[in-house]
């Protein structure tokens, strides 16, 4: 049994509740993070010494704390050929797609673009500031656009844990309320990915409550 700690409105929490839904694992997660709070208490802190979720604990096995780095755990462990493969340049692709989307996509867009739209109130809003930021991201998913227009997934034809990396900012990108560049292949990849059950379960989720 997994047990996962983290809010379900914590993007990264999402990516890992979408892992572990696409692979049909068993779970009990407990809210911690945000109005939750629980993130300063003595116990969580001999958890995660960051004090940041998701914390993953597989049965009684030490928790493992970092996103990419829980994710590749359960890749390795319980992750199907097509989604983590066992060969290692084809594996390195995957990774790859994986890492560069965290960096490049993740980190462009949840602070630099999501807090300034949905987590700062209206009048302190720097418009100019998140057209930029909008600018920065949107030239990343340039490359995911032209990867896209090869591939039906991020890593090749298979859904896989780039997808997982990349995809789960996506909800957010296309629903708040920011001009968005035309970009024809991404938003077909993001309807496709959008009708996958465990994306629909724990990656369109209200984010109401991170509101200013």
């Amino acid at each position: 049994m997994l047990t996962v700690w983290g809010r379900k409105t914590s993007s990264n929490v999402q990516a890992l509740m979408w892992c572990i839904g696409e692979m049909g694992l068993p779970y009990v997660r407990h809210d911690v993070g945000h109005k939750y709070k629980g993130t300063d208490t003595d116990f969580f802190y001999s958890l995660n010494p960051n004090r940041t979720v998701p914390v993953l604990q597989d049965g009684s096995a030490p928790p493992l704390w970092e996103t990419g780095a829980i994710l590749r755990y359960l890749a390795n462990r319980y992750g199907a050929e097509s989604f983590w493969p066992s060969d290692d340049t084809k594996k390195a692709n995957v990774d790859r797609w994986a890492e560069w989307s965290k960096i490049n996509v993740a980190t462009a867009f949840t602070a630099p673009v999501f807090w300034r739209v949905v987590r700062t109130p209206e009048e302190n809003r720097d418009e100019n500031a998140v057209r930029e930021a909008m600018v920065n991201l949107e030239r990343n998913l340039l490359i995911a656009e032209a990867q896209l227009e090869k591939h039906s997934f991020m890593a090749g034809d298979n859904f896989s844990l780039a997808d997982i990396q990349f995809g789960h900012v996506l909800y957010r990108y296309f629903d708040i309320d920011v001009v968005r560049k035309p970009l024809p292949r991404l938003r077909s990849y993001y309807e496709n990915i959008a009708m996958r059950p465990a994306f629909q379960e724990h990656v369109t989720v209200s984010y109401e409550d991170l509101r200013a």
